[in-house]
């Protein structure tokens, strides 16, 4: 279990949300599922919903904004971010793309979105008086982080450049992927897309969810509408599995390993 009240290090997964059509479908999906409750914001923040477990955050849903364009829904990853326009302009010398440029969410914090030069989409994140998540690495909270790209090696540069990030190799058959480190530790991926996946799947960023049982999050899942897209398989790290959610945005699940459940 890791908790936190403070804002994240620089380059660290901080928070995730994702914008539907439908928030109250979104939240009879993903609270049987994960096993969150909810806490809906005020009409000035959009009804922004929070989800926590054990009474700490761990994400949220959003509704697009009147005026807003509606995208396809897909869980957005930011990554923190002492000040945002130093971590902006580096990216855009690294080649990624400003899709929103920093503004003020209340006094929640200041965010930003980005793409990387292969696709991918995320966020950046100043925290305020909102930190990020509260809560990981506990079932019903984040564990993992990853950009999925056919261009490793450009991802790779550009994640290294813009947040110092170290690499770590987990490349294996037919499959690469690296670790980008802070301070001696992994706290996120950077990978190839599967094989299989379709020529027109973009690269993105996945999220993965603790979960008590893989198997049964998955049958949850597939009760209340979504769908499964990968797995489970059991990996050294855990059982783990890709979904989709109600409106076809995929998320991951990686099971609780017994080590994990009992501590270090």
């Amino acid at each position: 279990m890791t908790t936190r009240d403070t804002p994240w290090p620089e380059g660290t997964p901080a928070w995730v949300d994702i914008t539907v059509p439908d928030r109250q479908r979104a939240m009879d999906f993903y609270g049987p599922v994960l096993g969150w409750d909810f806490q809906v914001g005020p009409p000035e923040a959009g009804f922004y919903t929070q989800a926590s477990v054990e009474g700490r955050p761990v994400a949220a849903i959003g509704e697009p904004q009147p005026g807003e364009d509606a995208t396809p829904p897909a869980w957005l990853t930011y990554l923190a971010a002492d000040e945002l326009e130093p971590v902006v302009e580096r990216a855009q010398r690294a080649g990624g793309a400003v899709l929103a440029p920093p503004f003020d969410v209340l006094t929640f914090g200041r965010m930003a979105v980005l793409a990387d030069p292969t696709g991918a989409v995320f966020a950046l994140w100043q925290a305020g008086t909102h930190t990020g998540y509260r809560l990981a690495n506990e079932p019903g909270s984040v564990t993992w982080n990853e950009a999925l790209t056919r261009d490793v090696d450009a991802a790779k540069a550009f994640y290294a450049a813009v947040f110092g990030y170290a690499l770590g190799d987990l490349s294996s058959a037919g499959a690469r992927y690296a670790t980008i480190d802070l301070d001696g530790r992994p706290v996120g991926g950077v990978g190839s897309l599967p094989d299989g996946a379709p020529d027109e799947a973009p690269a993105h960023w996945l999220t993965y969810f603790l979960v008590t049982d893989a198997d049964a999050t998955v049958a949850a899942a597939q009760q209340l509408g979504g769908a499964l897209a990968d797995g489970p398989q059991d990996t050294e790290f855990g059982r783990m599995a890709v979904l989709t959610g109600p409106f076809g945005e995929r998320f991951a699940i990686m099971g609780q390993m017994e080590q994990a459940a009992e501590g270090p």
